[in-house]
């Protein structure tokens, strides 16, 4: 790739990676506490199920929320690295070049898109 192109990729990276940290952020300000402290009431009075289910469900659904915004964010991380190694936008497996269009779809992509199909099929 050209320096100009591993140059945008990278502005492009690195706007990604503050989107995921903000949303990262927002999540754990989101729960601060524990669920327990969330669905907690006070003395004398007796907590729903249905509630307590909604919080269950609603912390769960942040927790896998953080979790994979946390993997996008190692992605980004990767991927800014080898653009800084100079092996950005080489495939892992094969060692080709991976297309724009992939890229620009997912520019954390460290497989071509043939690759990555064989690697799902298993």
């Amino acid at each position: 790739m050209s320096a100009i192109d591993t140059e945008q990729f990278r502005e492009r990276l690195l706007e990604e990676r503050t989107r995921v940290q903000s949303a990262i952020q927002f999540l754990h300000e989101e729960h601060p506490g524990s669920l327990e402290d969330e669905t907690e009431e006070p003395a004398g009075v007796d907590n729903h199920l249905a509630d307590t289910a909604t919080a269950t469900l609603d912390r769960e659904i942040d927790f896998t929320l953080g979790e994979n915004s946390e993997q996008v964010l190692a992605e980004i991380d990767d991927a800014l690295q080898r653009i800084e190694d100079g092996t950005f936008g080489t495939c892992r497996t094969c060692g080709q070049p991976i297309a724009p269009q992939r890229l620009e779809a997912m520019p954390w992509a460290t497989q071509c898109i043939d690759c990555k199909r064989k690697e799902e099929r298993g």
